[in-house]
């Protein structure tokens, strides 16, 4: 493993590659394994516009490398060499950039003002089991940085907000889309949620027992449809979308997701054919609100007319219906 005390010079790289990396933790699971520490730097604060939303991090190893993003490229090189000192020194700096900020050759496009918390990350490996752990039980994980000392720490609760000097910050679990289907569309959904950062899991009741190559899955679940449904867990951060064309299954699925707390339920088809769904489940006693979380017709109305058109429209869908990852 390799832990150096300091880092060279940054190469700073022509095109922004960092920037398409969103979701640090795999990198971070990655790194862990040559290095012991890193720099972490998270957007603490925002007056006015800003590119990036907070909690935003990035995160920059001993000898450069760089991940993530805190802004539309304006400060991530200087940020990066702040990084290269915190490392160091191990001394947290809280960094002042845009209007009003005494930092005057570094400014936002956009007008803003933003903070930024650049600390030393002592454990990189300890870091990474408590997300990895949160992660896979699919909970939030608060964890309150103290802004002048960047210490971090686990809030007793997180119903009321912490001190003036302490950021929280909110690792959410990350989107499952889960799919039930075997259709063009149905992989092409899988395939776009997945390079959008979201987990897939995908149902298909009596198909191959080995899944769609190329593609990574949470799960894959080849059982007949009601008992891949009774083991079928949502959580708020779940979108459940029915692509099986069958006006009976997508009925099972749809009325398995308005039983839980899923905050997106779709169903691929014509406007007919929704309107008929929607009428077989008002007859049952579903609600206005119930029928108010399905997507139905699937996807948002752009024209779409090939497969990987329509997943866009259907993973454009689940973007705008889904949590917020960090309050505003």
């Amino acid at each position: 493993m390799s832990d150096l005390n300091a880092p060279t010079r940054v190469d700073w790289p022509a095109w922004p590659v960092y920037g398409l990396l969103d979701d640090l933790l795999p990198t971070l699971t990655e790194w862990q394994t040559d290095y012991g520490r890193i720099a972490l730097a998270t957007l603490v604060d925002i007056v006015g516009s800003s590119p990036r939303p907070l909690g935003s991090e990035m995160a920059i190893t001993p000898d450069g490398r760089v991940a993530g993003y805190v802004s539309g490229g304006c400060v991530e090189g200087a940020v990066a060499a702040e990084a290269a000192d915190v490392i160091t020194s191990g001394t947290p700096r809280l960094l002042d950039y845009g209007a009003g900020s005494p930092v005057l050759d570094v400014q936002l496009t956009c007008g803003g003002r933003i903070g930024i918390l650049v600390r030393r990350i002592d454990d990189l490996a300890a870091h990474v089991a408590e997300r990895q752990a949160a992660r896979h039980a699919r909970r939030d994980l608060w964890v309150d940085i103290d802004r002048e000392t960047g210490a971090a720490c686990l809030p007793a609760a997180t119903t009321t907000p912490p001190p003036t000097n302490v950021f929280r910050q909110h690792y959410a679990p990350p989107v499952r889309v889960v799919l039930v289907g075997s259709d063009p569309v149905t992989l092409a959904v899988a395939q776009a949620a997945h390079q959008l950062g979201m987990e897939v899991g995908l149902i298909r009741p009596y198909g191959p027992s080995a899944p769609p190559p190329g593609l990574r899955l949470a799960f894959y679940d080849t059982r007949i449809l009601s008992a891949a449904l009774a083991d079928l867990a949502l959580d708020a951060t779940s979108a459940l979308y029915s692509l099986t064309h069958d006006i009976d299954d997508d009925e099972a699925v749809l009325k398995h997701g308005l039983a839980s707390s899923a905050f997106r339920l779709g169903v691929l088809g014509s406007r007919r054919k929704a309107d008929e769904r929607r009428q077989r489940l008002a007859a049952q006693g579903y609600d206005e609100t119930d029928l108010a979380r399905i997507d139905m017709p699937a996807g948002l109305d752009i024209g779409a007319i090939n497969p990987r058109e329509i997943a866009l429209s259907i993973t454009a869908a689940i973007i705008a219906a889904r949590p917020r990852a960090h309050p505003a």
